[in-house]
Order: structure tokens, then sequence, then C-alpha cells
């Protein structure tokens, strides 16, 4: 059985997409789903052992799939990986900055070290890699990057540099949206809400009651799976999405919706059903220990 995606078959057939952080989670997933849709991939991270997984688990050719290591944070690392990229499929018609990193702390505690270092995972790497693919191709040949971020319109107490950098994130999103237009450029922005990934498995144990809690102010009263947030990014990397640039497509199953409602308790329920396309999903270790 392989990735069953809602999208036509060789959608992307011909395309050339990098995924950063492609290695684990999200990424994984919407490697997975744009190989089975046709794409060729450069998948971008830190980790070798991560990429090189997730390569053998495509089971696609040197002709079709890529990967390079580099520190997205890092300016010359960046500019040599997007130039990687183009010496090996000579084109480059999609963008996805995926690849990010928190911790849980509250801002009296954090150090100038712990902030700068989540401020440029989340939003300097998107910039640097979002910069040289527009300058070193889609600047004459147009394109789609598709940035995946966090919602921090309500602020975030507890991850407050998330927040900054998250909101850094898709101001940028909305001013290349205007800027990059005129070379056939779109930008947008996936904002996930709390996603069964493999990424919850990174939190420290204090937080893992928390995690399991959050779906009882989901209004769909369930947590996203990975599926749902690449379906996302698909569609806007595709043709469908021709005339939207500059926006943000949430992914949190109406959780922004409930936000500051103070007078109404969603009731409990089970009728909202999960997309599983990913045929490789596995439940992060942090849910399976049973939500509450």
């Amino acid at each position: 059985m392989g990735y069953r995606s809602v999208f036509r078959p060789g959608l992307f057939e011909g395309s050339v997409i990098i995924v950063s952080g492609g290695g684990s989670g999200i990424g994984r997933c919407i490697a997975h789903e744009l190989a089975s849709l046709g794409a060729r991939l450069a998948l971008l991270g830190r980790t070798p052992e991560k990429l090189q997984r997730v390569r053998e688990e495509l089971g696609l050719d040197d002709a079709r799939v890529m990967t390079h290591c580099c520190d997205l944070r890092d300016e010359p690392a960046v500019i040599e990986a997007i130039a990687a990229v183009l010496r090996w499929a000579g084109r480059i018609d999609g963008l996805v900055n995926n690849a990010g990193g928190q911790f849980p702390a509250q801002l009296k505690d954090l150090s100038l070290k712990g902030w700068n270092a989540v401020v440029a995972n989340n939003m300097t790497a998107t910039f640097l890699a979002s910069r040289e693919t527009y300058r070193q191709w889609m600047i004459d040949h147009g394109g789609a990057i598709v940035s995946v971020g966090a919602d921090w319109e309500s602020g975030m107490p507890g991850m407050g540099h998330n927040g900054a950098a998250r909101a850094g994130q898709q101001n940028f999103t909305m001013t290349a949206s205007v800027e990059w237009a005129h070379s056939g450029v779109r930008v947008n922005h996936v904002i996930p809400g709390f996603i069964a990934s493999s990424g919850l498995d990174t939190y420290p144990e204090q937080a893992h009651g928390a995690l399991r809690k959050v779906r009882n102010f989901v209004p769909l009263k369930r947590h996203g799976n990975e599926a749902e947030v690449s379906a996302a990014v698909v569609f806007l990397l595709s043709e469908a999405a021709s005339y939207i640039t500059g926006a943000s497509i949430r992914v949190d199953g109406g959780l922004r919706n409930n936000a500051r409602g103070g007078f109404y308790q969603v009731p409990e329920h089970s009728r909202s059903t999960p997309f599983a396309g990913f045929h490789l999903y596995r439940p992060p270790r942090v849910l399976s220990e049973g939500e509450e």
C-alpha cells in the first residue's frame, strides 16, 4: 500500500520541490505525498541518518530524490544547498519551509542563546531558504513557496520565543508574496494546530499531560495528523492555488475559533474522522500513553 493522496496522480510530474526538515514528522509525510504525485525531491536537513531513512522509504533512484545536509540557519550553507539542488535538477519549482524547532520555556527563564536558537530555527531559516531559492532560480522562472508555521496571534505563553519567530515567519510570507509576485512566485503559509507528529515526543515529560489534554479545547475533539497538514501544503504548491498568495491556511480543527470563548463548551463527540493518507504514519508515543 502506498500514500493515499486526494490529488490526481502525476500532479507534480517533472517538478522539482525542496522539502526542508524532510527527515521526520510533517516533512517526511510531505515528502512521501509529493513523491507519490510524481515530484522530484530535494530533502534538506541537519541529520544525515534521518534523510537517508526517508530516501530509502521512498524507494526512488538518484534522478528522483537527493538529500543534502546543512544547517539552514547558516547563510553560506543555505546558499550552497540551493546551488546543489540546481546542479542536481537544473530547476526548482517549489520550496517547502518545514524545518524548525522549539522548546517550552517562560520568558523569564529564557537565555539569549535559547531565544536566538529558536528565532533562527523558525524564522531565519525560512528567510534564507526562500531568499536563495528566489535569487538563484525563481526570480526568472517563478514557482511556489509554502512555509509551515504555528499559531502566534493570541500570544504563546510558555513559548514566547517560538511565538515571536512564527509571527515573523508569517509576516515574511505576506511581504514576500508582494515583492516577488512580479516574478510569478506565490508565497503562502500553513498553520498547523496540535498535530500528532513525532515532534511531540521531543517535548519534556512535564509537558506530556498538557499535550494529551489539548483535544479538550479543539472543536473537532482530536489531534490532527501529518497527512492533514501535508494536504494543505500540496494544495498551495499546486496549480489549483494559482490565485492564492500571501495567505495562511489553518489546519487546527477549529482551535483558533474557540480560543477566546468562555460561554460555550463544545460537547464531547467522535464525529470528526481523520484523513489517514500516510501509509507509514505512527502516532507519537506521548499520545499512546492515553489521551485525557
